[in-house]
């Protein structure tokens, strides 16, 4: 079983910039496990943001965050990251950190198997 914990979610201002992290437990190698962010607003489907290689050399975004949000990992830490930029009112939602069993970077949420509980990101104008 793989244990998933996000944090560094809140109440923040428009322009502000925050970071989300995500440490991983239990049964996984977290060096050779791909990593992913989602989000899901009030009455909307989940959402992809941000994917990232075993080693963190390549990464892929949803379009209308990249730019502004950027995700990390620190294999040492088993940990990952999300720094969010410029956040504004509609990025509100709760971000949830993934994990995929095998396979490559995907935009998919079917395709990751583990998920943490997810940390709330409200964001005020």
């Amino acid at each position: 079983q793989v244990h998933l914990v996000e944090s560094g979610g809140g109440l923040v201002q428009a322009g502000d910039s925050p970071r989300l992290s995500c440490v991983a437990s239990g049964r996984v190698f977290f060096s050779s496990t791909i990593m992913g962010w989602f989000r899901q607003a009030p009455g909307k489907e989940r959402e992809f943001v941000a994917a990232i290689s075993w080693n963190g050399d390549m990464t892929l975004y949803e379009d209308s965050m990249e730019g502004r949000f950027t995700i990390s990992r620190d294999n040492a830490r088993n940990t990952l990251y999300l720094q969010m930029d410029s956040l504004k009112p509609e990025d509100t939602a709760v971000y949830y950190c993934a994990a995929r069993a095998k396979g490559w970077m995907s935009r998919d949420h079917a395709d990751y198997m583990y998920w943490g509980q997810g940390t709330q990101v409200t964001v005020s104008s």
